[in-house]
């Protein structure tokens, strides 16, 4: 079935997708700033910064978890340095009362220590005495500029026996989107989906992000849904601001379809909260 079957947008849809949402955060100095501008005991992602390695990670979520947030930390493989660091880490979440882990291979190069992939750390987290209710994995609507789609499906597969559910890039097409889901109901993997959708911001820093992580039909769509033109205007009218409502409205008709399993959205801020969170009540609100 593919999206242009669905043209209505269903208010239970947008509920269902923006109700609990999940903020992804940065753990940079704005961290704090950003977390006041979210619901009392949110569900928030903290990302591994290359710059300051995952033992910040690790502290934002030992500090909003203190807060009452509910926290979501990225163990990204490439940033652990061997078995005893993963311990430690797992030991150090679960006394923080973490339950729920994001685990990436993450974007560094050379890894730190034996963890090539997402795959080698799972593993090695399912050897520890340690364990998480909740365990998410990385999938990718549109594809890897340097990964075959052949090879992000069969690693998508090896991983799934250690996963609860799948955080998509970031992306903007809802059409992409249920392909992709459809694709991977097709191949028998059942895990729920949190589709990755930008905040509002800046169009200029939007594309500037999204050029950096490699989402070349994202981009395209902004623009193909109107042609240049209709893009242009759409700038112009919005002061430069993007908003995600047609791709909130594009996905709305299968967020409580058992089939797609969409379970919500995970909201790539780039520690821009404040517009993002207005902009999330407002549809609430309707």
């Amino acid at each position: 079935m593919s999206l242009g079957t669905r043209t209505t947008t269903a208010p239970a849809g947008v509920e269902a997708l923006l109700a609990d949402a999940r903020f992804e955060l940065m753990p940079f100095e704005s961290f704090d700033d950003e977390l006041t501008h979210l619901p009392e005991g949110a569900t928030v992602a903290i990302t591994t910064s290359p710059q300051l390695g995952i033992e910040r990670t690790v502290e934002r979520a030992e500090e909003a978890a203190a807060r009452g947030y509910d926290v979501v930390p990225h163990v990204a493989a490439r940033y652990v340095t061997d078995r005893d660091h993963l311990s430690d880490i797992a030991r150090r979440l679960t006394d923080a009362g973490v339950t729920d882990v994001f685990v990436p291979g993450g974007d560094r190069e050379e890894p730190a220590g034996e963890f090539e992939s997402a795959l080698d750390l799972l593993t090695a987290l399912e050897e520890t005495s340690y364990s998480f209710e909740e365990v998410g994995i990385t999938g990718y609507p549109e594809g890897h500029a340097f990964i075959d789609e052949k090879t992000l499906m069969d690693s998508m597969e090896r991983k799934e026996p250690y996963a609860t559910y799948i955080v998509t890039q970031l992306c903007y097409d809802p059409d992409a989107v249920v392909e992709w889901v459809e694709d991977l109901r097709e191949r028998g993997i059942d895990l729920p989906v949190e589709v990755g959708i930008p905040g509002v911001m800046k169009y200029q820093r939007l594309l500037k992000i999204s050029r950096k992580v490699g989402v070349g039909d994202s981009v395209k769509f902004l623009k193909k849904t109107t042609g240049v033109l209709g893009f242009v205007r759409q700038l112009v009218g919005s002061r430069g601001t993007y908003r995600p409502d047609d791709l909130i409205d594009g996905l709305a008709p299968y967020a409580n379809d058992e089939h797609y399993a969409i379970r919500g959205v995970h909201v790539y801020t780039f520690n821009e909260t404040a517009d993002t969170e207005e902009w999330r009540h407002d549809r609430l609100q309707g």
